[in-house]
């Protein structure tokens, strides 16, 4: 297979326009930081919305839900599908509490929020720790994507991948800044949505699938469909086996429970940096709503039917080394049949896809390296380093660490094997510091000791578990196992020190609730205090705004679900079901918007 004059066309069609809008709006992202890295807080929704939705659509993702898919079925999707209870109560509790807060980045919060020394090293120590540790981690496995994909579709080697990827990217997002990542994000994630549905239909019509009435009867495929992981086992029962680990622990646990990079409870890096730089708080909410519904609900489907059709047409790894005998042996995994699939898409629509799958992976990268110069610049260059830098200076700074970022990633993208592998280490090491994120818009009580402690927990215990657990002789922890095991030790670290050191500064809690204006009961004591002190604090929230959000919550999930699953059951030939979840979405969304209209927003 290579590419022809047409598709090379197509290919260099697409990086020719990207590049010219980040040219166009290079004066303008460089006139502040603020334009830089947040669009100059005037963005509209829809816009915002698609920018989240086309971050998170990576060339990683399709071949991780491949991953899944050839592993665990359908169904082991519920390790990310899990995620939309978090990401729908950031849309109707946090989006607006951010967008008042009127911060620069979501690090900025630790010093609006705590106070003393505790609340500086909380700040500069995770502007380094997400902005460049974990930040490279997330676009390393995003590159590893990339490498897979030139490998098969290319045949281009590693280096050649990611000298090209890194080129294009970096002067785009390095010249426009936010506003360039979001128009271009808008272009992108046509390409990118075109390219997925376009190759799940070249995939079912492969005369080894015969069609979706074909793939669904192979023999390879009929034990993998079930959306509730119920299928039996050989090694014991399914509830034990599988509903367990693969759907009970992330919807009960893993989603409040867990950090990870764009399903922050309460919203978190370049999700809060949109609503930061959204017109007002219901463009905030919407935006993320928009992507919400978008990233559970349309998304999965093309994704799932290539995965499933590659267990078809390459049925073990040994099939897929005799198909590509040029790729590296050590990056053949299963999330390698996802562009291995590829390979049967026939001229024109193959430029398309391979333009869709840059589009995918630029639009991430754009993002993320962004993402990560803004806690650079902001809050460790600016906040620790040179506070009296000009605004001119800033944008130099955010634009040499995008160079620096990407080129750390690409190291980290030549180390990877796979994208599940990264994936889970990724949710361990973030275990159990989720509920610190919800609380501490709410209760008084959390202070800067109670993140400082999170952080330190779960990435000593989850390095443990990862790198250390075996080595010792001790037999494998099963996943979900140590997920709740870290959860559970993390939990009760951050809890004990939190009641064992003092709060927060009284100032600071009273200005940050006069700021931010939570609701819900958790402030009464400072309150109290405050009135105490002669310094009364009106209590501007709606009481029952916060009820009223997490009902929203509930019906926005009801909805989202609904949807998914009857996009599944239509596909699948199954009409009855199909309708019937068609009906359960159309009732939650009626439910939603009555109740939605009520909340508090500007």
């Amino acid at each position: 297979m290579a590419l022809t004059g047409i598709d090379w066309f197509i290919v260099l069609a697409f990086f020719a326009v990207i590049l010219l809008v980040g040219v166009l709006v290079s004066r303008r992202a460089g006139s502040s930081s603020t334009e830089y890295f947040l669009g100059g807080r005037n963005m509209p929704w829809w816009l915002l919305g698609v920018s989240m939705v086309a971050t998170t659509f990576s060339t990683d993702t399709p071949n991780l839900v491949t991953d899944i898919v050839r592993t665990h079925g359908v169904s082991g999707n519920w390790v990310w599908w899990a995620f939309l209870l978090t990401g729908m109560l950031t849309v109707f509790v946090y989006a607006k509490l951010w967008r008042r807060s009127s911060v620069m980045t979501d690090i900025e919060f630790y010093e609006i929020r705590y106070s003393g020394k505790p609340a500086a090293f909380l700040r500069a120590f995770r502007a380094i720790y997400l902005g460049v540790f974990f930040n490279v981690l997330i676009m390393g496995t995003v590159s590893l994507a990339a490498i897979k994909i030139g490998g098969v579709l290319l045949n281009l080697s590693p280096l050649k991948t990611i000298t090209v990827a890194m080129i294009v990217t970096v002067i785009y997002c390095g010249l426009g800044g936010i506003r360039s990542v979001l128009i271009t994000d808008f272009i992108l994630f046509s390409f990118a949505m075109f390219g997925a549905i376009a190759a799940a239909v070249v995939a079912c019509r492969l005369p080894e699938v015969g069609g979706l009435s074909g793939l669904f009867a192979h023999a390879n495929v009929e034990d993998k469909l079930n959306l509730i992981p119920l299928q039996k086992t050989p090694t014991g029962p399914a509830f034990m086996e599988t509903f367990i680990p693969v759907m009970l622990i992330p919807i009960a646990v893993q989603w409040w429970s867990v950090w990870y990079p764009g399903a922050e409870p309460g919203g978190g890096g370049y999700l809060v940096q949109r609503m930061l730089s959204a017109k007002n708080e219901k463009n905030a909410m919407g935006a993320t709503l928009l992507f919400n519904a978008c990233h559970y609900a349309l998304r999965p489907w093309p994704w799932i039917l290539v995965a499933l059709a590659s267990l078809i047409v390459f049925p073990d790894l040994e099939s897929i080394r005799a198909r590509f005998p040029y790729v590296s042996e050590n990056i053949i995994q299963n999330d390698i049949a996802y562009p291995a699939m590829l390979t049967y898409l026939p001229t024109g629509i193959m430029g398309i896809v391979v333009a869709s799958l840059i589009a995918a992976y630029m639009s991430t990268m754009a993002s993320h390296l962004n993402w990560g110069s803004s806690y650079i610049v902001n809050d460790f260059y600016r906040r620790f380093i040179n506070p009296a830098a000009s605004e001119q200076k800033l944008v130099f700074v955010g634009r040499l660490s995008t160079v620096i970022l990407m080129g750390m990633a690409a190291f980290v993208a030549l180390w990877a094997q796979n994208a599940l592998q990264m994936f889970d280490y990724l949710l361990l090491v973030g275990a159990g510091t989720g509920l610190i994120f919800i609380l501490r818009w709410f209760w008084w009580r959390i202070n800067a000791w109670t993140e400082i402690t999170g952080m330190i927990v779960s990435g000593t215990v989850g390095f443990y578990m990862v790198f250390i657990h075996e080595k010792l002789g001790h037999n494998p922890i099963p996943a979900h196992i140590r997920l709740v095991a870290g959860v559970a030790i993390t939990t009760a670290g951050w809890l004990a020190v939190t009641l064992l050191t003092r709060p927060a500064a009284d100032d600071k809690l009273r200005r940050f609730y006069r700021l931010v204006r939570p609701s819900g009961p958790g402030w009464k004591p400072v309150f109290k205090k405050a009135l105490a002190d002669g310094d009364p604090i009106t209590e501007t929230a709606n009481r029952g705004d916060l009820p009223r959000g997490i009902l929203c919550m509930v019906a926005g999930c009801l909805a989202v679900y609904s949807a998914l699953f009857a996009t599944g059951f239509y596909l699948y030939g199954q009409t009855g079901s199909g309708i019937f979840f068609t009906v359960i979405a159309a009732v939650a969304t009626f439910f939603l918007v009555s109740i939605g209209s009520k909340l508090e927003m500007k």
